[in-house]
This record gives structure tokens, sequence and C-alpha cells, in this order.
């Protein structure tokens, strides 16, 4: 089956979809009512964002979803949007827009596939079942011809997988190469297992600095599905809106994502909340998934000496193990978490540049930003917590 009996649509809105063939393709591993591997490309969970007015019109995401099909059947499809902007990617080109607007372009909009607002990494060129190649390979196609046929400067794949990256420079796109940091469950059964594995010095601080933050004078509590009460979300709209302002000037998500949010996602939700004098004072919003846990948001109405640490990262890791999870990843930059387990993993994203010289500017600097990378991950994993393994060579 050729690419070229592959029909290429786009839809400006979920509602033009149903929901059971977009998850065919964003997670079959769910259809039986196990948990995706990834739940943010959920039908569910980008509907919220849509439903909620956190993108479309006003947001800078204006939603162009690609779908790919085969004698009417939806094959692929992809979570695609104009920007008019670069907040919310958390894969920086802003000096790509500057370089190329002062050589006389016009860097905006242009495409972006991506799930907005959510530095994880996950699948992006969703197929179906028996339609791997053809699909991504269409759907990749598809988004370049798209770019091309409206003059745009560029079309950007964000937090795909190293597979997709692989497979797409292939096909013409250039992968960029960048880190975030995880932690890894080594098939710890608790904390103390987890903190065994670490160096005497960093096994002392951890101990010490959980200490402290559980001495803040409340409790700590972490809730999903069901026991999510609307007065979580109450309390964890102030936080977020709290960090918002701080970090972006504006939250990216409005109220009504969290009230969707209530109906239709809390069974892929943990909120780890801290509670002080009968009065929620910290949270911590987490996402599920079938292998990983994903820190999302924090934010606090007190501050309390390492309760941050101990809400988003110590917390997280509880969680993790008690539900035997790979993974915790916890969002996009922060040094701070080295010292406290996770370990730089690399993370992926692809390029595509309309114009010739441009794209070849840009590659040149992926290259040796790549070889950067190689470095950094390199030596921020020598400065890691755990303990060293010391190999004596025999004479």
């Amino acid at each position: 089956m050729s690419a070229q009996e592959v029909e290429i649509t786009i839809i400006q809105s979920l509602s033009e979809i149903e929901a059971v063939d977009w998850d065919a393709c964003a997670c079959p591993e769910a259809v039986d009512g196990a948990r995706p591997n990834d739940p943010f490309t959920t039908y569910r969970f980008l509907k919220a964002l849509e439903d909620s007015g956190s993108v479309g019109a006003g947001t800078g995401w204006q939603p162009q979803y690609l779908t790919a099909r085969i004698d009417g059947q939806i094959i692929g499809v992809a979570p695609l949007y104009a920007k008019s902007h670069s907040q919310g990617e958390y894969i920086f080109d802003h000096s790509f827009a500057h370089a190329y607007e002062r050589a006389g372009g016009r860097y905006y909009p242009k495409l972006q596939i991506a799930v907005p607002h959510t530095p994880a990494t996950g699948r992006r060129f969703l197929t179906r079942e028996g339609f791997e190649e053809v699909g991504f390979n269409a759907l990749v196609q598809g988004a370049v011809q798209l770019t091309e046929n409206n003059q745009l400067s560029s079309l950007n794949i964000t937090f795909c997988t190293g597979e997709e990256a692989e497979r797409a420079e292939a096909l013409g796109l250039m992968s960029r190469k960048s880190q975030q940091f995880h932690w890894r469950n080594d098939g710890y059964s608790d904390f103390d297992a987890f903190l065994a594995s670490l160096s005497s010095r960093k096994r002392k601080n951890l101990r010490k600095e959980r200490a402290t933050a559980q001495g803040f004078g409340g409790t700590i509590r972490t809730f999903t599905g069901d026991e999510i009460l609307p007065e979580h979300w109450e309390a964890f709209w102030i936080f977020y809106q709290d960090t918002g302002a701080r970090k972006w000037g504006t939250p990216y998500l409005t109220r009504k994502f969290f009230d969707i949010a209530h109906e239709v996602l809390r069974d892929d939700i943990a909120l780890v909340l801290a509670e002080r004098e009968g009065r929620w004072v910290a949270g911590a919003m987490n996402f599920i998934g079938a292998d990983a846990l994903y820190g999302r948001y924090w934010g606090c109405t007190e501050h309390h000496s390492c309760l941050h640490f101990e809400l988003c990262y110590y917390q997280a890791i509880d969680l993790a193990i008690s539900m035997r999870l790979g993974t915790v990843e916890a969002g996009a930059q922060g040094e701070h978490k080295l010292a406290r387990g996770y370990l730089p993993h690399a993370t992926w994203s692809l390029h595509w540049m309309r114009d010739a010289g441009f794209a070849r500017a840009v590659g040149d600097y992926l290259e040796a930003e790549r070889a950067a990378v190689d470095e950094e991950i390199e030596v921020l994993t020598e400065y890691g917590p755990f303990k060293k393994i010391e190999i004596e060579e025999q004479e």
C-alpha cells in the first residue's frame, strides 16, 4: 500500500472526529480500559484543552489537527497547531525566529505538532495498529506539504520519541537533542530502597530534606480518581495561578480546564496536596501513564522550607514505587532535580525549514548544539547522587 493512496485532511476541532478513531491511533493499548502510555495525546486530554479555551482563538495555538485516511478509515492523526508565538513549547526557538526575521523573513505563523503546554515525551505521529509505516510517512509528508503550500517558515515537532526522530530524519527533517531530568525506578520496594542506592552523603541530605519538609506543621495527602473533589481543584487553581503568573505572566490553562479535568481526566491525575490548620497551602499535579508519572504543575500560598521538593519530587517517587511505574518525568529544566535522584535524559524534537539557506544554518547550529548536550548529559550524570561503581583492573 503506498502513501499516494492516503488522504490527508485538516480538522479544526476534535468534535469533527470520533474519540474512538482518535484513540485507536493515539492509545490503542488503552482500548480495553488500561492506562494509556501517554495520557497527553488522548482524545479526552486534547479536547479538554480545546473545550476549555486553553487552545484556540486568542491563545496563539490554533488547532489544525491532521488526519490520514485509507478508504475512509482513519489510520493516523497528529496534534498539529498553527502558532503565532513560541510560548508553551519548552523547546526554545526564539533564536531561530530572531535570525529569520533579521534576514527579512516572517517566522510566525509556524506549524507545531505538539501537546500544548506539556514538555513530556510521547509519539507525535499517531498511527493505527497495522498502519504504522504508511501512516507515519503520510503524516510527516502531509505536514511538510502543508507548511510548503501555505508558505510558512517552519514545521516543528516537539518532544517526539527518539524512534520518531530517527525515522523522520530519513524523510528530510532535522532532529534536535535536548535533555530533561527523569527518575528511574530500579525495582525499588520503597523509598528507603531508593535511598540505599545513593552515596552516603546524598542519602543523609535527602533524609534531612524530607524531615524538614514534613515538619511544616500539617499533613500531605495524595488524591486520584474519585478521591479528587471539587474543593481540591478550587485550591489547586489558586496554586496554579500563583506559579503561572510568576513563570509565564499569564497562566496557560483556564479555570474551565480544571472543571473539565474533574469530569473526564481525574483517573489520569494524582493531586498531592499539603494541608495546614484546615487549609490547603500547597499542591502538585501529576498525570499517570501506563509506565510513567508526569509531574506537571506546582504552587503554594504559604512558603515552607523544602516543601516544594517533597510534593513535586519525593512524593512522586513514593507514588511511582507504589504503582510500579518505571519513570517519573519531572518536566522542563531544573538542575536542582539532579541531587534528588533525577538524572539527565535525552529528549528530541524535529524541524523543517522552508527556506533552504536558513535550513542549512539551523542544521549547523543543531549539530553543534547536540555535541554540547551530549557533553552536558555526561557531566551531569557523573555529578548524580548515586553510588559510584569502581571496577578494579586485574593484573
